[in-house]
């Protein structure tokens, strides 16, 4: 670290300080999963049940961040790893600041995980939007999977870059084999608990 810089992190108000004043436990919800799988459908339905009962979230999407703070960035292995690094530093100020923030990225890999809970430790909670890449193909919301077929798009996760199932996630939501609504309320019975003050 540069002389220059001198982090106060030491003193200013503490994570719990602002739980207590907002009554909620923050925590960084990390969805990852295959373009199409229904990260961002079930992000945004967990953010605006959460909000109707009251607990302030912030939900950052990939496309989003690519929109803004990663804008500078490719789909090359080292951009890939950028784009996720800055995502869970922004996530853990968020975080740190009480709010149930809420991640829809793909982090196609394990080594990508890996380092996104390093940063976030306690924090971090992985979960897992696993729907096979036939499935996402043919809903294809995006086009993005066609114009990957038509080489119009290179380094595209399911088809020319890998993605690593995660081995170890907090939970797992089968949106191939569940509606939307099964795999939402699944999703809110295992979060309302994590983010409960009382608890």
């Amino acid at each position: 670290m540069a002389d220059n810089i001198h982090p106060i992190f030491d003193s200013i108000l503490s994570r719990s300080e602002k739980e207590k004043m907002l009554h909620q436990k923050s925590c960084v919800l990390w969805m990852v999963g295959l373009s199409g799988s229904g990260k961002s459908t079930l992000a945004k339905g967990l953010e605006s049940v959460l909000h109707e009962k009251g607990y302030l979230t912030a939900l950052l999407d990939g496309d989003n961040l690519r929109s803004g703070i990663n804008n500078n960035l490719g789909f090359s292995e080292d951009d890939r790893y950028e784009n996720i690094r800055r995502a869970a530093e922004a996530s853990k100020l968020l975080a740190n600041n009480g709010l149930i923030t809420i991640c829809s990225l793909i982090s196609p890999t394990e080594k990508i995980r890996q380092m996104a809970s390093g940063i976030l430790g306690d924090l971090y909670t992985e979960i897992y939007i696993n729907c096979p890449v036939e499935v996402c193909e043919q809903r294809d919301v995006k086009g993005l999977y066609a114009k990957a077929r038509r080489g119009e798009i290179k380094n595209f996760t399911g088809i020319d870059a890998p993605f690593e199932e995660p081995a170890n996630a907090d939970l797992v939501l089968n949106t191939a084999e569940n509606d939307l609504e099964t795999s939402l309320n699944d999703l809110l019975s295992f979060v309302l608990p994590k983010i409960n003050y009382d608890n």
